[in-house]
Formats: structure tokens, sequence, C-alpha cells
């Protein structure tokens, strides 16, 4: 056997462990989701698949429940991407500068990430239900008193936001800690003995410095709010209604939910494994342009 064939064959059989689950856990049940979004699938024991062809798909497009899913999962990113990159990279900013408390501040930050989505969601649940009017009750501040933020559909979202940003902040702001103690100190030397202020310093050296951490915790932020689940269980299950085109739909209902309500809920398995490699697509397509356009401003800077 020639050293070039037994290297291959070491190659696979190293390559094995890992190549083998992903095949089964991944590459096979996706293919075998494109395939049962073509049929009538219910997943009941005895009940052949008929293909239905795109059917699925057109009544996935005519959904307004889908549409207004759709519109809520790309507002819900958005917000979420900003906020939690501005809180997390302001922690961090805080946390590298010279304290003898910077590192108990670093874990006391991280906490919340090592916290379950439902806990963390039945713990802002309280808050915002019995806390904040407590508060507006003691400081007799009826915008408080009165603020029902679970029971409103223009509020909840952004209840969500914070409960999110407050549960994933402290991850990503370990990226930028781990960016920010890489940035050359003479640059920052340089720059005081210049006479620059910490704003010119942020801006013209620490930033461009840390352009790849920017393109790492965009796509995580990206990606995890897209997927946002248990949360949204935990804290409003999808709710309250709002009336959207003339439906009654959930305004917390993000595309995650809705899909799991889809094929679960109401036991439309093929519908919500159309709906689930739609989701799949336009994920990936985002996360590609999300990850170009933040390579090419790295080469900018």
């Amino acid at each position: 056997m020639s050293k070039y064939r037994e290297g291959r064959i070491i190659f696979w059989l190293f390559l094995a462990p890992a190549l083998l689950p992903f095949l089964l856990v991944v590459a096979i049940p996706f293919l075998m989701g494109i395939y049962y979004s073509l049929t009538d699938w219910t997943a009941i024991a005895g009940l052949k698949a008929n293909c239905v062809g795109i059917d699925n798909y057109k009544n996935m497009c005519g959904d307004i429940a889908f549409q207004y899913s759709f519109l809520r999962t790309f507002l819900f990113t958005i917000l979420s991407v900003l906020a939690v990159n501005l809180v997390s990279l302001t922690l961090a900013v805080l946390v590298t500068r010279e304290s003898r408390f910077k590192n108990i501040f670093r874990a006391g930050f991280f906490i919340p990430n090592l916290i379950g989505g439902l806990v963390l969601g039945y713990i802002w649940q309280f808050i915002f239900k019995s806390i904040v009017p407590s508060i507006g009750t003691l400081l007799n501040i009826p915008a408080l008193e009165d603020l029902l933020i679970l029971a409103s559909p223009g509020l909840t979202l952004f209840g969500l936001i914070f409960a999110f940003t407050w549960q994933y902040a402290g991850y990503i702001m370990m990226i930028y800690v781990a960016a920010l103690v890489n940035v050359p100190g003479e640059l920052i030397e340089a720059s005081q003995i210049d006479g620059a202020n910490f704003w010119q310093r942020l801006k013209s050296i620490t930033i461009p410095m840390i352009a790849q951490a920017f393109t790492i915790t965009s796509f995580l932020t990206l990606v995890n709010s897209f997927k946002q689940y248990d949360i949204i269980i935990a804290l409003t299950n999808g709710g309250p209604t709002e009336i959207y085109k003339d439906v009654t739909v959930n305004s917390t209902e993000l595309l995650a939910v809705h899909i799991y309500n889809v094929a679960f809920k109401y036991n439309n398995m093929a519908e919500g494994q159309a709906r689930a490699i739609i989701f799949f697509l336009v994920l990936a397509v985002v996360a590609l342009v999300q990850v170009y356009v933040n390579k090419k401003k790295e080469v900018e800077m």
C-alpha cells in the first residue's frame, strides 16, 4: 500500500467519529426534511406520505401569520444585534480598564449567560409583572406603575430584546475583551502623547484593531437572534395577540416558535417542515452576507 493511500485511510478514520454523527443527525435529516416538505406527511404511523409538490410552500406564502412572524423576526434580530453588541462593547471597554475588581466584574457580567433560557424567561416575567409596577408604586411613578410590558404588543418585543441582551451580552463581552487586550499598548500610549481623547482613540485605533471581533460577534448574535425560542416560550409564549391585515396574530411568535406551532400544535408537519427549510435558507443567506460585508469592512479599516 502506498504512503498516499495509507495517509488517506488514516485521514478518514480520524474524521469518521465527527463525520458520522454529522451525517446521521444533520445532513440526512435535512435531506429527508426537503422530501417531506413536498408531501402531506403527518408523522402518524401507518399513513403514507403523498407528494403534493410545492403546495406547502404556496400555503406558507399566503399565510398572514407567517408573513407577520417573518417581519417581526427581522425586526427583533436587527434590534437585538445592535443592542447586544453595543452593551457588550461598552462592558468590555469598562472591564479592560485598570481596576482591582475587573475580574469580578467580568465574571458577574458573564453569569447571566449560564442561566437557561426558560429559567431566564420566568425570571424576567416576574420582574416585568411584579417588580416594575412595585417600583412605580414605591416611587409614585404612574408610568411605571401602569406599565404592562408583557400585555402590550408594542412593548413586548422590547421586553424580549431586553431579556435576550441581559443573557447574551456577557458572552459577547468576553470576545470583545479578548480582542481589546490584544490592541498594542504602544499605539494607545502614542495617541495619548499626541493628545487624543478617549473617543478619538476608540474611533481611530481601538475599533479598527478589533474589526475581526465585530465579524464574529455580529455572526453569533445574528444567528442566535433568528433562532430565539426558549426565552419567548417562558416569557410570553408568543403573545399577546394583535390584528395584522385583519387577521389575529401573536405579536412575539417569531419564526422558530411559529414553525414549532405549525408542526406540533396544529399538526401540520409537512407545512412546518417547508417553513423550516425556508427559515434555514434565509438564515444562511443573511449570515453569509453579513460575514462578507464585515470581512470587506475589515480590509477597509
